[in-house]
């Protein structure tokens, strides 16, 4: 599995497109079908709603993403939110990004549309 995070409107979809076997992104869960899957903080987000782990979701399903590119908005910087609702979002987001960096073969973060490799 290949993982890329960054900010908001940096490319991170668009860089995945340009990696070898990439053919096509899908928006957001639960569609494993496509090559890599894009929004995952749309998935947190919808979790912390329903009082669902989103971490704890992706271990049950590791034979479905296990050779897919996954792509995550990094939502942990700027000033944390007053609402205790978007504060729980950003605290299962990072917990998502933390195991699924820790599972990724390779990781990405992409500011202004470039590419880093982190691991």
């Amino acid at each position: 599995m290949i993982l890329i995070f960054g900010g908001a409107h940096q490319g991170k979809c668009a860089y995945a497109e340009k990696l070898p076997g990439v053919k096509s992104v899908a928006d957001c869960l639960p569609d494993f079908s496509a090559d890599a899957v894009c929004g995952l903080e749309i998935f947190t987000l919808a979790c912390t709603r329903q009082g669902i782990e989103a971490a704890d979701w992706f271990r049950a399903r590791r034979e479905q993403w296990q050779d897919k590119v996954l792509i995550i908005r990094d939502i942990s910087q700027g000033i944390v939110p007053m609402e205790a609702e978007q504060r729980a979002w950003r605290e299962m987001n990072g917990r998502l990004m933390i195991y699924l960096a820790g599972e990724a073969e390779e990781v990405y973060r992409v500011f202004c549309g470039i590419g880093k490799r982190i691991r």
